[in-house]
């Protein structure tokens, strides 16, 4: 049986609180990960900090801690965001959406973006062998792909080897290449 995407998805929780860019640039890396593209002509595949700020006035966010430039959020703030980027992958109105919102609990909120993340979720690191001319021996490296078109390679058996520094690493990667897709 398969391991639950829902601790994945938790690990995510350390990165919180963020500001209303941040947690656009945190969901954004995840949806571009994911290949996540709404149906709906009308709705951006990433979310901005605007989008947010839009969806709180909306009643699709609860309200963050604080107020103005001093708002947080925090990890349900994420669930929802992506949860909403994942119903309009699927061609759902806001309208729709915010109804859906209000009726769906923590835990369902959490397992349904788990699920439909699990791809970007999981480490999907692959290993491969490279011979070194100079030693003749065998060098195994992990292949981290982060996003479409981008890998990073960590050489098997190095401190950053390890699963969690692994995860570390992607989701900052992510997050990079979420706010370079933002600015750009």
């Amino acid at each position: 049986m398969a391991e639950s995407p829902v601790p994945l998805l938790r690990a995510h929780a350390r990165h919180a609180p963020w500001n209303a860019r941040g947690l656009a640039a945190h969901a954004s890396a995840l949806v571009d990960a994911a290949g996540m593209r709404p149906t709906n002509a009308s709705a951006r595949a990433m979310p901005s900090a605007r989008a947010v700020r839009f969806y709180v006035a909306n009643g699709l966010l609860d309200r963050p801690e604080g107020a103005g430039t001093a708002a947080t959020y925090g990890y349900r703030h994420l669930l929802q965001l992506l949860a909403i980027k994942i119903r309009q992958r699927e061609g759902q109105t806001l309208d729709a959406i915010k109804d859906e919102m209000r009726q769906v609990t923590g835990d369902a909120l959490e397992r349904r973006v788990a699920q439909s993340l699990l791809p970007a979720l999981s480490l999907g690191t692959a290993t491969a062998a490279m011979t070194t001319n100079d030693a003749e021996a065998s060098v195994t490296w992990r292949r981290l792909t982060i996003a479409d078109g981008v890998e990073v390679h960590v050489r098997d058996g190095s401190p950053a080897a390890r699963d969690a520094v692994l995860v570390t690493i992607r989701d900052a990667v992510r997050a990079a290449v979420g706010r370079a897709d933002l600015a750009g």
